[in-house]
């Protein structure tokens, strides 16, 4: 039975994503292996962050108990876990479940695709604010589907020109789900409408941080 590092479990609504609103249970895994400017999870992937070691069974029983139909696995860096596609396949079994899971684009997705009823994907492509945009692998681009979301996090116009570059070099709006969102407090959202109206963006769905409006924007557990 395999380990994992879960720092986090809790009952909430998705906050952002095609789920958006819905309720949802959260599994929060430790560490990540990028470090971006705008963070907002930083604290799960500090060193001396406690964390519970959960195995595949514990937490699917866990799931099961909240009767919550979906699942969005998260971190950090949840992909980080060699083993966790151990975990993904025994929710995958589970046809009761929508399992979604939060990737930051470093990550190579093409073992997860050969998943029997893989789950859904909302892959983060970091813009230059991030300080973290070469470590993005591009390949997994081609591998997402009409179920997959590609999500840019942009906190300046130079934000939002790469990703305009982004997703009309790699026809994004014809593979999947294409979401804008925002660096909390940096960017108004006023600017993003004008920027997509003004390059006439069409399909790609401006999204807010529900959590962020409904509770204060630094609370854990929502």
């Amino acid at each position: 039975m395999s380990q994992y590092k879960v720092v986090e479990k809790f009952i909430s609504i998705n906050g952002e994503g095609s789920f958006a609103g819905q309720l949802a249970v959260f599994i929060r895994f430790y560490g990540c292996n990028l470090d971006c400017s705008y963070c907002d999870t930083a604290w799960a992937n500090n060193e001396n962050t406690s964390f519970s070691i959960m195995t595949e069974a514990q937490i699917y029983h866990y799931i099961k108990e909240t009767g919550i139909k979906n699942v969005t696995l998260t971190g950090g860096e949840p992909l980080l876990n060699p083993e966790m596609i151990q975990l993904i396949q025994v929710l995958a079994g589970d046809s009761e479940l929508h399992v979604e899971i939060e990737t930051n684009g470093s990550i190579d997705l093409s073992i997860f695709m050969k998943i029997s009823n893989p789950p859904t994907f909302t892959m983060d492509y970091k813009l230059p604010g991030s300080f973290m945009e070469s470590k993005m692998l591009n390949s997994n681009f081609w591998l997402l589907t009409k179920k997959d979301t590609v999500k840019f996090v942009v906190g300046d116009i130079e934000d939002l020109d790469c990703a305009r570059e982004i997703i009309t070099k790699n026809q994004l709006i014809s593979k999947c789900h294409v979401y804008i969102s925002t660096v909390f407090g940096k960017i108004g959202l006023d600017e993003v409408v004008e920027y997509m109206i003004k390059n006439t963006m069409n399909g790609i769905t401006l999204q807010l941080q529900m959590h962020k409006v409904i509770w204060d924007p630094n609370r854990r557990g929502v």
